[in-house]
């Protein structure tokens, strides 16, 4: 399987991926001083995230969309995606700029309008998010783009994997990365799976 110009079957050699998130403050001047940094510590990828705050959610200060218990309580889930969203019109931008430093560049897509769009920018790979591992259609139409399907299993079950990874081989997709992550912090052991 290859990612970019990494190949994982020749080669023993670790692929470090570096998150992008939110960590620009939607300022691309941190987002691209972000990137060579990630260069400069040895990473091989930088992975973004594509996604508006309009295909996560919908805009409502209801209480089923407020976030609770966390440093952004009270804060809405639209509120939320808009302050950390990656700006579409960066990525171009970005990508450039990350394959020009020799980096691999892909993104976790979390609706089919993002699967689209990272193909015109010929993504080499999909990453699906924990929180998406139970998005079927997400992971059909991503793995029937025919690149690398990395699949998150912090909030995923057995079940939930194999469906996963099911859904990817019947898209005619073989290429799948499985991530063992946690996603609450700090995890209670018990609650790491």
């Amino acid at each position: 399987m290859k990612i970019g110009d990494f190949d994982f079957k020749n080669t023993s050699r670790t692929l470090i991926v570096a998150e992008m998130s939110a960590n620009h403050n939607q300022d691309i001047a941190t987002a691209k001083e972000t990137i060579l940094a990630i260069k400069k510590a040895g990473a091989d990828c930088v992975k973004l995230q594509t996604y508006t705050p309009d295909t996560l959610t919908i805009k409502s200060d209801k209480d089923d969309f407020k976030i609770k218990g966390s440093i952004w309580n009270g804060k809405s889930l639209y509120g939320l995606y808009e302050e950390a969203y990656t700006p579409w019109e960066w990525h171009e931008e970005l990508f450039n700029l990350a394959n020009n430093q020799g980096l691999i560049c892909f993104s976790s897509p979390f609706d089919k309008t993002s699967v689209d769009f990272l193909e015109k920018l010929n993504t080499p790979a999909y990453k699906i998010a924990s929180f998406e591992i139970n998005d079927i259609d997400l992971i059909e139409y991503s793995a029937s783009q025919g690149k690398p399907i990395i699949l998150s299993t912090g909030v995923a079950t057995h079940e939930d994997i194999e469906l996963a990874i099911n859904t990817c081989r019947k898209a005619g997709n073989n290429e799948i990365i499985l991530l063992k992550c946690t996603s609450s912090y700090p995890a209670p052991i018990e609650d790491a799976n």
